[in-house]
């Protein structure tokens, strides 16, 4: 695999999506949870998109429950509160496992390119970003502290 353009993922509405379908777009890659303290992330994922989206932008955000049970529902659950809480518009996807031996091919070439805190490939929580270039090579792994708004000059760079 040489870049995120090789892998597919389930959709939140549980259709196989091709990543090659975002070719030529940057994307910023979300692990994201609906009960975490940093779920009022979603914010500024959806300003960052739509900011952006006319320029390139695409966010994807990935539900898991892996850290702390914090996102305990199901993919029906998970976009209604999405979209009744912040108004999501960017495309969701089923919910995965990032970290472990059942972690989704994608994360665990994500982690691969990127390393985090002390060259660890673990994501350590609920919104940790991967910036993705127009060519599909990781850019950058941002922190789940680094919010939306910490990181929207990268993005508009990266455009």
């Amino acid at each position: 695999m040489t870049s995120v353009y090789d892998f597919s993922a389930k959709t939140i509405d549980g259709d196989e999506q091709k990543l090659s379908a975002y070719k030529g777009k940057t994307l910023l890659v979300v692990n994201v949870a609906s009960k975490c303290g940093f779920t009022p992330q979603y914010t500024g994922l959806e300003a960052l998109y739509e900011k952006f989206k006319d320029k390139g932008l695409v966010v994807l955000g990935f539900p898991c429950d892996q850290f702390g049970h914090q996102e305990p529902g199901d993919e029906n659950e998970i976009r209604n509160f999405c979209s009744l809480n912040y108004d999501v518009k960017f495309p969701l996807f089923a919910k995965i496992e990032v970290n472990g031996a059942n972690a989704h091919p994608l994360y665990k070439y994500l982690k691969s390119q990127a390393r985090g805190l002390l060259g660890s490939e673990s994501i350590k929580w609920n919104f940790t970003k991967f910036l993705i270039d127009k060519d599909g090579k990781v850019m950058t792994r941002y922190a789940p502290v680094d919010t939306p708004e910490k990181i929207e000059k990268d993005v508009a760079a990266a455009l």
